[in-house]
């Protein structure tokens, strides 16, 4: 266990009370969950209008260069995603700015510097690059990800500096909203002037760079409010965690993206546009699932630092439950109804049904272990975090060079799936017996009883209704009021009470004089810096 802070070690809270870091996690978690929504809206638009206006193979091309972009991305972070939350938050929890600074610009300045030199590198290597897909006519998109991968790297940073004050906004608001929905306008009017793939690709470039700028005040305006100090830089400490949490972190990635990236260079490119289609409609199954963890994120690092492990278990318990609850229904969804959701995105895409019940298997396990990377990440188990991604990404891999020459796109869903199952059942066991936080509460069990007599409606709709859009949409409606009815039969825990509470409660009611400076204030006030309007 990592130090504790003064405040700790002298047996006063140093934070929230009791309910105080549910309180925080509902309202920054709710905050995300309406990001999520816009986001993953955004980018299924995206799409369902390249695939039905360029067809699959395009979609393949474009999906190839979104998988470069975001392992390049991850490259040129180095870690310090996960560095700068941490250890801003634990700076935060002890009130110093000066190490705070030295976090902030340290992390900065080196992502900064590692994305201009990769970007310009893949510009000048975009052919070497393209015959690595056998496919010469993706070299002008290369070219184009090296031209956005500055910018949405700096993004990544300085959005998850400002999740160190755990507030949600910069993050949700910018990330979540502005850029995703910026790219689906921009990359609809592209198509609409007849660009094309390159039109799709530009309007990947001028989303992230207006992003860069809007995530640059956010955190200057956070800066603003920390007393002015001389930066105080903990090399040792920050880039032993930030490197750990790098190859952690590429791992990870790796894993999201080896199936498109093999599948794109052992298959086809029309094969990796079905492939990641059936990927875009899993995906928003589980899209509370990255809310839920960035809300999280910040709290398990201030609870395992301030050494209050009672309520990082309830957190964790919480936090877990809510995201199996909420994918619940559109698991449910996936299983009854994949053929005919992938309809939604045109002629071709049909044989992808089957791809999309393996995916949701896979993420279903992945629901139900929770945030149990972010647990070991937060806890200073990076390391050990680190080996369990490295393990199985040599495993996908593996998988992938063994299955997609016989069965194709089906071979990917398996080796990613079966894959991700094996990573999560490992940091669930690890965070239970090495960090010693067991998974409380009874919500994922109230879920998967409530999923039966879903599951039962959903099928019956699917018999009877004989048109796929219909069928369809009554589906949705029966099994999410089923669902939820039984969910309520059921009960809620309190705290589900709490958390349901927080979200409803006007946010800023109440203010107190706390010591420290005014974000830390903002802080131990609300446990969500988010309540405070920036000055």
């Amino acid at each position: 266990m990592s130090a504790r802070s003064p405040a700790a070690e002298a047996g006063a809270p140093s934070g929230p009370g009791r309910a105080g870091h549910l309180t925080g996690m509902a309202r920054g978690g709710g905050l995300n969950l309406v990001g999520a929504v816009c986001n993953q809206v955004a980018l299924f638009a995206i799409m369902a209008v390249l695939a039905n206006v360029l067809g699959s193979r395009e979609v393949g091309r474009y999906a190839e260069c979104f998988a470069l972009l975001s392992l390049l991305g991850l490259l040129s972070l180095a870690g310090f995603r996960a560095g700068l939350t941490r250890f801003v938050a634990i700076h935060l929890a002890d009130g110093d700015a000066a190490r705070l600074r030295g976090t902030v610009r340290l992390g900065l300045g080196l992502t900064l510097v590692a994305s201009s030199a990769l970007g310009l590198l893949l510009a000048l290597t975009a052919d070497q690059v393209a015959a690595f897909f056998h496919d010469p006519q993706v070299a002008t998109g290369i070219r184009l990800v090296g031209l956005t991968l500055p910018a949405a790297t700096f993004t990544d940073a300085a959005l998850a500096a400002t999740q160190g004050w755990r507030t949600q906004r910069p993050f949700t608001y910018v990330g979540r909203i502005y850029e995703p929905v910026a790219r689906r306008a921009l990359t609809a009017a592209a198509l609409m002037l007849g660009l094309g793939l390159t039109g799709a690709l530009w309007a990947l470039v001028i989303g992230a760079w207006s992003a860069s700028i809007l995530a640059a005040r956010a955190l200057l305006v956070r800066m603003r409010e920390t007393p002015e100090t001389g930066p105080v830089y903990e090399l040792r400490a920050i880039f032993s965690f930030s490197m750990v949490s790098w190859a952690s972190a590429l791992a990870a990635t790796g894993l999201i993206w080896a199936d498109t990236l093999l599948l794109g260079n052992l298959r086809s490119a029309q094969e990796v546009g079905v492939y990641n289609v059936a990927t875009r409609l899993v995906m928003l199954a589980v899209f509370v699932m990255a809310p839920i963890n960035a809300a999280f994120a910040p709290h398990i690092a201030h609870l395992h630092h301030t050494g209050q492990p009672r309520e990082l278990a309830r957190a964790y318990g919480s936090a877990t439950s809510w995201i199996v609850r909420l994918s619940m229904p559109a698991f449910i969804l996936l299983v009854v109804f994949p053929g005919d959701l992938l309809r939604f995105f045109g002629h071709g895409f049909h044989t992808g049904a089957t791809v999309t019940a393996i995916l949701a298997a896979g993420q279903l396990v992945s629901a139900a272990a929770g945030p149990c990377g972010t647990v070991l990440t937060m806890s200073g188990r990076v390391g050990l975090n680190m080996v369990d991604n490295v393990g199985v990404l040599i495993l996908n891999v593996a998988l992938n060079l063994w299955l997609i020459p016989r069965y194709g796109a089906v071979g990917a869903a398996v080796a990613w799936s079966v894959s991700l199952a094996a990573a999560n059942v490992a940091k669930a066991l690890q965070v239970r017996y090495v960090v010693g936080v067991t998974l409380a509460g009874s919500g994922i069990v109230k879920a998967l009883v409530a999923a039966v007599p879903a599951l039962l409606v959903g099928v019956l709709v699917n018999r009877l209704v004989e048109t796929w859009v219909a069928g369809v949409v009554l589906g949705v409606v029966a099994i999410c009021a089923v669902y939820l009815g039984t969910v309520l039969v059921l009960g809620l825990t309190q705290d589900d009470v709490t958390m349901l509470g927080a979200l409803s409660r006007r946010r800023g009611r109440h203010t107190a004089a706390v010591p420290g400076f005014r974000p830390l204030l903002a802080e131990r006030v609300t446990g969500d810096a988010s309540d405070i309007e920036p000055a």
